[in-house]
């Protein structure tokens, strides 16, 4: 997968920004989005704005559909992927 074909506009206009950066430099994000990233719907739901929280459909079906499968599931993975640096980096198999 790489970076054009990620559909970013299917998230709350606010948010795309941030979850570009993120995705394609390993951006660290906000708590919001680390907490969907992590599949931590209770803290997601905590933290979310009105928007947020009435898209919380919409994030899921992002992620399963458009996000990166290695850059959410758990808060280890979401630390993972900011150390990776997103998709922007080659990573080294030597």
């Amino acid at each position: 997968m790489n970076h054009t074909t990620i559909k970013y506009d299917r998230l709350p206009a606010h948010m795309q920004d941030g979850a570009r950066l993120y995705v394609e430099h390993g951006v660290p994000p906000g708590g919001f989005l680390a907490a969907v990233l992590s599949n931590n719907m209770m803290d997601a739901f905590a933290r979310a704005d009105s928007v947020n929280a009435a898209a919380m459909k919409e994030w899921t079906m992002w992620m399963h559909n458009d996000a990166p499968r290695g850059c959410w599931g758990s808060q280890s993975i979401v630390e993972d992927w900011v150390d990776r640096g997103g998709l922007g980096r080659e990573v080294s198999h030597d």
